[in-house]
């Protein structure tokens, strides 16, 4: 599928939702548009969901945006679909459910948003399901957009008096999946002109939910309901789970299923869910100055939490012990110095997942955040950052999504050019590769950026340089890796500088843009605050303006 857009003008960030009716298939994020107009094409796999395909769909595509005399930049968007053939396909899902509100009938999106709304469903399964994969899709809006940064609710007023009051529930959030109540898995959880880490793509997490059949495929209905966790503190060093959250989270999820014979129905031992409760260390500690007021804030939080379900499935084949295991651990950093006005967040979120299916992900998502505002008596804002992030995703066996592998030795790829037309490669895959079975991305996302606002305009300065790294694991050899796919890119303000790829060993490069200027000016914002343009504290929120991605 292609997605292309064009937008001039000012504008927020904004999430944007397709479905196929009640199903979602596609979220993504808008880039912030240019006063000379900008254009970005996103293809996307959608193999995954071909038995959708296979009947007629309502299509519908949920993109808020909001138009006014500040914001002016309207989004033109074109989804293109190709359908084709590939050889040796992998098995795609046979049936798939959504988890969502199910509204398409009237025409609306149909995610969820909590706190607010229980985001449960209620199904009786087909009785002959062979394998079962739940995918969740979560992402923090308003007061949850910036998560990490949050403190703890006990100190939420720590700088009330001077900057404001701080958003609460700690920096830790955890999506989890629930089956009839009981947990079933768990999910972890710069725009310009390089868009952030997954934001054209929001990633999906799948929890294999196998091991359940017996109890799934018994005729009777189940619930699968989607929570969002964050901490609630004491505020003398304790901490436990919390269902109460921020406002809000958009989720929704799916369930893939892979039937077995037609007439068959599977049976098997009830779950056997092994849970260690989650284990939470947690610090802080806090000056004053010499009026006595609260002038830093120190936090520490640590996590690990680890969950394994087993049964035996009997199917048409015979029985079979099934298995899913999750191993989980998170750590986060954060500095809120000067009354608030800056602050300083490390943190990092590494897990392994395992399914008796041969399915196993392993995944890292570091940051490193540092930010510095001021608002001064004549109405001027400034805003400084900087910020390092990465994304290492090792997917092996039988994902239910493209791992990006499939690519190699079927197609011959394209790049697209600045004005969003097709430029075909001069470079082709060797027939020769290996087979693969795993995939090995690796990227890290280095930034910084100031941004100055005055009465009669305003000022801002960018860079982003990215490096990106995508191998295959060898089928016949698991320790042998190849690196099929490189790019460093670097932009700075509105100009893309360097910008090198290499395929399966070749190298090949796109030509720089020319630079419009050092600096980007436009009329300045008028009755906002800052920590409102950074949505980290009271004032018009994205939510008010249509929302943005996390």
């Amino acid at each position: 599928m292609n997605f292309t857009v064009t937008s001039k003008g000012r504008q927020f960030d904004r999430l944007a939702l397709m479905y196929l009716g009640d199903t979602e298939v596609f979220r993504t994020s808008t880039a912030e548009p240019t006063a000379d107009g900008i254009v970005w094409t996103y293809v996307k796999e959608m193999q995954q969901y071909d038995t959708l395909w296979k009947t007629d769909q309502k299509i519908i595509f949920d993109l808020g945006n909001l138009i006014d005399s500040t914001y002016t930049g309207y989004y033109n968007t074109t989804l293109t679909a190709t359908f084709f053939t590939i050889p040796d396909s992998p098995p795609t899902a046979d049936t798939i459910l959504p988890i969502s509100a199910r509204l398409s009938a009237s025409n609306q999106a149909s995610a969820f948003e909590v706190p607010a709304q229980n985001a449960s469903v209620s199904y009786t399964l087909p009785q002959n399901i062979k394998r079962a994969v739940v995918s969740l899709e979560a992402c923090g809006q308003s007061t949850e957009e910036f998560w990490y940064t949050n403190v703890f609710s006990s100190e939420v007023d720590t700088f009330a008096n001077s900057t404001g009051v701080l958003y609460g529930y700690s920096p830790f959030r955890e999506v989890q999946l629930l089956i009839d109540g009981q947990l079933a898995g768990i999910v972890p959880g710069f725009w310009r002109p390089i868009v952030g880490i997954d934001a054209f793509d929001l990633r999906e997490h799948e929890i294999d939910v196998t091991p359940w059949l017996p109890l799934l495929c018994d005729g009777s209905p189940h619930t699968f309901e989607i929570r969002v966790a964050g901490l609630s503190d004491d505020g003398a060093g304790n901490a436990v789970l919390t269902e109460s959250v921020g406002s809000y989270w958009i989720v929704t999820g799916k369930i893939f299923i892979f039937s077995d014979a037609p007439g068959s129905i599977t049976t098997g031992t009830q779950p056997q869910i092994s849970e260690s409760p989650p284990q939470f260390t947690i610090s802080s500690s806090s000056t004053q100055n010499a009026t006595g007021a609260n002038e830093t804030l120190m936090a520490n939080t640590a996590a690990s939490r680890s969950i394994s379900i087993t049964s035996t499935v009997t199917t048409s084949n015979g029985s079979s012990s099934a298995s899913w295991t999750q191993q989980l651990s998170y750590s986060n950093f954060n500095s809120l110095t000067s009354q608030g006005l800056v602050q300083l967040t490390i943190q990092n979120t590494t897990g392994a997942d395992a399914s008796s299916s041969t399915y196993a992900n392993t995944y890292s998502y570091p940051i490193d955040v540092n930010s510095s505002y001021y608002e001064s008596p004549s109405g001027d804002l400034g805003i400084n950052g900087t910020i390092t992030r990465g994304l290492d995703f090792n997917v092996f066996g039988p994902s239910v999504f493209p791992s990006g592998i499939q690519t190699f030795n079927v197609t011959t790829p394209s790049t697209f050019g600045l004005s969003g037309q097709t430029v075909p490669q001069s470079i082709r895959i060797s027939s020769s590769l290996p087979v693969f079975s795993g995939a090995l991305l690796s990227t890290t996302q280095t930034s910084s950026a100031e941004y100055y606002s005055a009465p009669n305009g305003s000022y801002s300065f960018g860079t982003t340089e990215q490096d990106f790294t995508f191998d295959g694991v060898e089928s016949n050899s698991p320790s042998s890796t190849y690196e099929l796919y490189t790019r460093s890119v670097k932009a700075v303000n509105t100009s893309i500088v360097f910008d090198q790829q290499t395929l399966a060993g070749q190298t090949f490069g796109l030509p720089a843009t020319s630079a419009n200027g050092i600096g980007a000016t436009f009329p300045a914002f008028d009755g906002f605050s800052v920590k409102s343009l950074l949505g980290r504290g009271p004032g018009k929120t994205k939510a008010e303006l249509g929302g943005g991605p996390s």
